[in-house]
Parts: C-alpha cells; structure tokens; sequence
C-alpha cells in the first residue's frame, strides 16, 4: 500500500500534524509512526503543561503567531473533547529594578502581540499571592495549564475516528525518495507514502539527515530539570508565578506551576544534556556527546554563555542553588519542599555559527518536510502548526 501522507513522530506536533491533513483532505490516507510503545514520550510528555500566551515572543514572528491562536485552539479542543483546562493566568514578577524595567518592554510587547496584559503593583501582588514578592508584576489571565499527553491521546483518537493508521514501536532506519513516493524503513517493515513528514524532536536533525537532507542546523539537547512541592504546599500560589526573563536567553527560568492533577511543579533550570532522551540524572549517550563536541556550533555557543551555563550547572549539582532562584520570588520556600519530579529535554536547534534558533524552522526535500526546530511554545502552538505543516504538504501534493 501506499499512503498519501506519512508522519514520523508520536509527540503532540506529529498528531496535530496527521489530524491536520485528515481535516484537509477527508478519505485520504495517513500514517503515523513512532519509535516509543505510547505517544508524546519525549518533549511532550516532559514538559511544564502551560498553554502560553505569546507575550515574549517578537511580534511577526511565527512563535508569537502561532502561539497567539494555540492558546485559544488548545482551550477549544479541550474543551470540546472534556479535557482539564486550569485557566489561572500568570504573574511575571519583577524582584528589583533591572526587571522592573524589563517588564515594561513586555507590556510593550504584549500590546504589540494583542495580548490581555496589566500591570501589578507590588502591593496587589501581596493581597493576590501572599507568599510571592516582588516590587511589581505583570498580569497575563490568558496563560492556563493542561495535560498534553491527554491531549495527543485524544489527537490520536480524532485520527483513528478519521481513518488515519498509527503505528508505535515503528524506528524508522532508512528514508528513501524515488519518483513519486517515500519509503520508510523500520526493522521488518517498508512503509510507502507520497508524501512524509518529519516532526522528530530530538532526532530531528538525524531523520532530516537519513533523507539526505543538508541543514545548517544541528539539534543540542538541553535538560530542564524540575521538582514538585509536597501535596500539603500545594496552595502555596494561586496561578503561574515566573521570574521577568533574560531576553538574551531563550528559556523562562525557574518558575511555579499549578498543574492539572493539582500538584505545584519547581523549575525547569537549563543544563546541557548529555544524552537527548536520557531523563535520569547523570544520563549519558555516547552518540549524543559525540554529536554535540565535534560539533562547531556548540562551541561558538559555549563560548558566549559561559557565565549563564556555569549558575546553572551550579543549581543542577547544588540543590541550594536552584532553591535561591524560586526563593528571590516565593521567599517562603524550603529546602524541604523540593521533591524529586522527572525532568525534560528540549531540543534546540543550533546553527554551525553558534546562533540559537529561536522560531520555528521547517525544510523541505521533493517529497519531505521537515520540522527542525519546534521550540517553546511548541505544545501550546501544535494544533496551528499542524495546520501550517498540512497546508504547506497539500500544496506539493
């Protein structure tokens, strides 16, 4: 057989991706493949479960587009498909100065991004969240918390219902393009399709490579490592409480997170990983090391975050560390109140320069499309880049 459209990932984006194309083209025939024995195994499973608004993101760009119309078409799947929604908002607090005035460049963003936003003083964010301090914040009621595993779950349901076909335990070794089709090798299997795409995550630049596609861009594995507060510390906030962050840098901070199930998440921090889908700590892949070192993107990038890459090691192996960074916000904290809780691995992509990505990068071969780089707010922005991904496939078709 020959499908119309193939998918390679089992993470939120693929899923969004295949529902996507079944929406476009009813009838039509569209596989999935995953490597994992269940969906969003990997960034979307490990992640901090917040439907973001777009507020940091430059205005035009596809991050703040499409995470714009994400926060709302998340909310409507869930809501249409009864899945748990905590719309609870986020407060960006400013602890000093420096963020006080970074904060007004949000506001300014935020208007350019059309996002509810308003300002704080530090006198209601005592009477709102009496155990978080702050000389002022910023307000953003759009920011909720979900549950994306739920939600790929159901995504996978919808492209069943749709006539789609997804396969797990699928580990594609070989893409071959010839004439008008694509076929896919996994141990024992040879799928054909007209069309692939590639929505990878961490294996994104490798799958791209296996197409025989050259990219500049090379996937660096970065881990986010979190902690749970005891369920009895669970009010301890009331919504999202996030540091002002550095705009230098494309990761949030330290951060407090109401989640879906109740519990109230710490972090995550951000430390090179030393295997892409290694969870525990001290993980190490040979493969992936090699990657990263003989990489010369990496160290171009190495060297200018020496000083942002040393603290956060530091808060890594020194739980201390990492507690003085929730603690300049949520001063009431104890060491005692960090308990283990599973880390994240994101994928970013780097360029051979040493730049970071920062939007959302795609590439195409004849027959192919490949999903690069899919940063944060990927989850929050899947069901529109889905769309995004079925329309520029469709137009080749």
């Amino acid at each position: 057989m020959i499908y119309d459209h193939c998918v390679i990932g089992g993470g939120i984006v693929g899923m969004a991706s295949a529902m996507a194309l079944l929406r476009r083209r009813p009838g039509s025939s569209v596989l999935v493949l995953e490597k994992e024995t269940d969906l969003a195994r990997h960034q979307t499973g490990h992640n901090s479960g917040v439907v973001h608004s777009g507020i940091y993101y430059q205005p035009g760009s596809l991050k703040a587009e499409l995470s714009r119309k994400g926060a709302v078409a998340t909310k409507e799947f869930c809501a249409e498909h009864g899945l748990p929604v905590k719309e609870l908002g986020k407060l960006l607090v400013a602890t000093d100065e420096r963020d006080a005035r970074r904060l007004e460049d949000l506001v300014e963003r935020a208007a350019a991004n059309k996002i509810e936003a308003r300002r704080v003083s530090a006198a209601e964010l005592h009477e709102m969240e009496p155990e978080v301090a702050g000389v002022g914040a910023l307000l953003v009621p759009i920011t909720a918390s979900v549950d994306y595993v739920g939600i790929t779950r159901t995504m996978r349901d919808v492209v069943e219902r749709a006539g789609g076909q997804v396969e797990l335990g699928q580990t594609v070794t070989g893409i071959q393009e010839s004439g008008d089709q694509v076929a896919i090798t996994t141990p024992g299997t040879t799928w054909r399709a007209r069309r692939l795409v590639v929505c990878g995550g961490l294996q994104a630049d490798r799958l791209a490579r296996l197409a025989g596609l050259t990219s500049a861009a090379r996937i660096v594995p970065f881990r986010g490592e979190y902690f749970q507060l005891p369920r009895e510390r669970s009010g301890i906030v009331q919504r999202l409480i996030y540091p002002v962050p550095d705009p230098s840098l494309p990761f949030l901070g330290v951060h407090l997170t109401p989640m879906v199930d109740g519990r109230v998440t710490v972090g995550p921090n951000a430390v090179l990983g030393l295997a892409r889908e290694g969870y525990r700590k001290g993980s190490v892949n040979r493969r992936d090391v090699r990657d990263i070192v003989t990489f010369p993107g990496f160290w171009r990038l190495a060297r200018g975050q020496v000083r942002t890459g040393a603290v956060e090691m530091r808060n890594s192996l020194f739980k201390r560390g990492y507690l003085a960074a929730a603690r300049r916000y949520c001063p009431s904290l104890q060491l005692s109140d960090l308990l283990p809780y599973e880390a994240g691995i994101r994928a970013q992509a780097v360029l051979a320069d040493g730049t970071m990505v920062h939007d959302f990068l795609l590439e195409e071969t004849a027959r192919s499309l490949h999903v690069l780089n899919a940063p944060s707010p990927a989850a929050t922005s899947a069901i529109p880049i889905g769309e995004m991904i079925a329309d520029r496939a469709l137009a080749t078709a």
